[in-house]
């Protein structure tokens, strides 16, 4: 075998975003959750972690950059990651590159991360959940860990808590378990992106700063200080989860959206129920809540569900590719962009104005007042910085072409570096 060897694994893992919302933990050291919560995970090509992992018998230590810069690798939520993923390496051959590593050397060979987020990171888009979820599997991957997706759940989870969720797509419950050690604490998918596939998903990001109260904080301080969490967690939400399962398991929309809805308000509400309170939506926030109640009070019927987790951001899921063309509209018209500046509303090469059936400023300009605003030419100029466009999605899954590496093969560290 070689003297100087690299092996590299590189895998992408999709974010989501929870419709029942976790909140709160009974175990800090293992992050377990005080009630279960939902998911949709959405299409990892518009929202998701890009992570590669190298490892050389060159490199003396561990290290990790994220999004081009260099990141200590203290932190024990990246430790017990890869402390739980090397306990369960395997013996792994590359017969074409002449490298053959045993199960006992995994403990003392060192590592190279490279991730990269597509998105906004900490500003409440669950981008932590789609990092570590993609570290694990990309090292499992690496490291030839057998262990099934609930394991694989188990050991994101003590990463980020919501990243067990993003080990699967499509809709994924992640049970809080009973077990002190955590161990019944995994992710398990409830259906596949394919089973609900009309649902059309709209993020407006309203801010892509960080947020002022990290959710780790934030949800230390709700338990030790709001009652309305204890309440939600054991009174609330485990027939709320319940009723979530059927309308998902039913492609029943109109329960699905009063849930969302419903869920989101009320983990609001908590964070406002804590000493000091916590503030993680803002005004436009709230002006996005009252477009969609509008509409679907007019309606009769449920439209359109939004919810937001720790951050100001919306997600809004539309019933179908019709109403998601409409809610675009609506939301154009309400938060046009600042100084008719277009660029900004381009995701990747495509502009969401032709999901909302548009073609030109000029179009955003002409749009009608929606029927159910009473005070029309409400507009709020480049209040929401820019829309993506997305849907259920699948899982995490490994990228083959080399050229979507984030780390030089020739030198072992991340590229452009």
């Amino acid at each position: 075998m070689a003297a100087e060897w690299l092996l590299m694994a590189t895998g992408r893992t999709p974010t989501n975003i929870a419709v029942i919302k976790y909140w709160g933990k009974r175990d800090e050291a293992l992050i377990l959750p005080v009630n279960d919560s939902i998911s949709v995970t959405l299409d990892p090509d518009h929202l998701s972690a890009t992570t590669t992992v190298a490892v050389s018998p060159s490199f003396p230590s561990d290290r990790m950059w994220l999004n081009g810069k260099e990141i200590a690798l203290s932190g024990g939520r990246f430790q017990s990651c890869l402390r739980e993923i090397r306990k369960r390496a395997r013996d792994v051959e590359d017969e074409k590159k002449g490298i053959k590593i045993k199960k006992e050397d995994w403990e003392k060979l060192h590592v190279h991360i490279a991730s990269y987020n597509n998105f906004p990171t900490a500003a409440g888009l669950a981008s932590s959940a789609a990092g570590l979820a993609c570290l694990v599997f990309t090292l499992g991957k690496l490291m030839n860990v057998k262990e099934d997706y609930g394991e694989l759940s188990s050991i994101a989870r003590q990463g980020s808590g919501s990243a067990c969720r993003s080990i699967y797509g499509g809709f994924v419950k992640w049970c809080m378990g009973k077990n002190d050690d955590g161990s019944d604490s995994i992710a398990v998918q409830l259906a596949d992106e394919a089973h609900w596939d009309d649902l059309v998903i709209i993020i407006a990001v309203v801010s892509s700063k960080q947020k002022e109260t990290s959710s780790t904080s934030g949800m230390r301080d709700s338990v030790e200080t709001s009652p309305l969490l204890q309440y939600r967690a054991q009174t609330v939400v485990p027939s709320r989860i319940l009723k979530m399962e059927e309308a998902i398991k039913k492609r029943d929309f109109e329960s699905f959206a009063r849930l969302t809805c419903t869920d989101s308000n009320q983990f609001h509400a908590v964070c406002m129920d804590t000493s000091p309170p916590i503030f993680y939506m803002n005004d436009t926030s709230h002006r996005i809540i009252s477009l969609v109640e509008k509409w679907n009070h007019s309606e009769g019927t449920p439209q359109v569900a939004y919810t937001f987790d720790a951050g100001p951001n919306a997600v809004l899921i539309a019933r179908n590719r019709k109403t998601a063309t409409l809610l675009l509209q609506r939301l154009l018209y309400c938060f046009p962009p600042q100084d008719n500046d277009l660029d900004s509303y381009m995701v990747g090469d495509k502009s969401i104005l032709s999901d909302a059936g548009l073609q030109s400023i000029a179009d955003v300009e002409a749009l009608p007042t929606p029927p159910e605003m009473k005070t029309p030419n409400q507009k709020f100029k480049g209040d929401v910085s820019y829309f993506i466009c997305s849907r259920p999605g699948a899982g995490p899954k490994v990228l083959v072409d080399e050229s979507q590496a984030l780390i030089d093969s020739a030198t072992g560290l991340a590229k452009g570096v």
